[in-house]
């Protein structure tokens, strides 16, 4: 081989070189999926309603105007929401509010964003969110919570006010308030 052949094959060489590591950092990788973001795999219903039964009995249903199910987690994303909570005792809790979100795995609904509530036996709630809890069969309201009886003349505030009978016995956690009489 003469050295313009010699050169010629280094210049090839070379450019064989730079095409092969162009090609190989070129590429972009894949975002990496860490678990942590929404699935892009998501459902939307308008004017629905979702509910938890528990030994036969329905525990709760909310109704919105809007439902966002991620199919892989059946996670749900709610919006302008009424939330119902029955008790044995015949006595429900009603709740409105902005938005809610419900967990399918554990069972655990918030509603959020500004709750105003009422129950069937009287009494008036207003609070920041709502959480059930359904391993203690518990409502906790969530902050500036309020709860008022008119009839029985009894006012509640506090951080958080948590029951398992519909508010009508309750503690009260933090900035703890009771007016009674």
């Amino acid at each position: 081989m003469n050295k313009k052949g010699k050169a010629l094959a280094g210049v090839f060489a070379v450019l064989l070189l730079i095409l092969i590591v162009w090609a190989v950092n070129g590429i972009p990788e894949p975002p990496a999926d860490d678990g942590s973001g929404p699935s892009q795999r998501i459902v939307n219903f308008d004017g629905n309603t979702i509910s938890e039964e528990k030994n036969g009995k329905i525990i709760w249903t909310v109704t919105a105007e809007n439902i966002e199910m991620d199919i892989d987690t059946k996670d749900v994303a709610l919006t302008n929401v009424k939330a119902i909570y029955n008790y044995d005792d015949g006595r429900t809790v009603e709740l409105k509010a902005p938005k809610a979100t419900y967990q399918e795995k554990t069972h655990h609904l918030q509603v959020i964003d500004g709750v105003e509530g009422k129950s069937s036996d009287g009494g008036r709630f207003s609070c920041k969110e709502v959480e059930w809890l359904s391993d203690k069969d518990m409502l906790a309201m969530k902050g500036d919570a309020k709860i008022e009886y008119e009839k029985e003349h009894i006012k509640a505030s506090g951080d958080r006010i948590e029951s398992t009978n519909g508010f009508r016995k309750f503690k009260i956690i933090g900035n703890a308030h009771l007016e009674k009489g």
